[in-house]
């Protein structure tokens, strides 16, 4: 395992969580959002990934479409 599947077990466990997640889903999404958006945007953006998982939304449909709507983002103005 590695150190970041630990760490999701460990916050699972303490949050007693028993839903399996997809790290490298959220990761894929994060680095977008990061990078497409302003970095900032990834904590926030995975944050409401989470929430719309909890309210019901299918994780790789809501991936992918906020993996495009970062794509699409309009770059900040210099």
């Amino acid at each position: 395992m590695s150190t970041v599947d630990d760490w999701v077990k460990a916050v699972r466990d303490a949050l007693g969580l028993t839903d399996e997640v997809d790290v490298d889903l959220v990761l894929d999404l994060a680095r977008e959002a990061a990078h497409a958006v302003a970095r900032p945007a990834a904590p926030v953006t995975t944050y409401l990934l989470g929430i719309a998982v909890a309210r019901g939304a299918d994780p790789e449909q809501a991936v992918r479409l906020l993996t495009e709507l970062a794509r699409e983002f309009p770059a900040p103005s210099a």
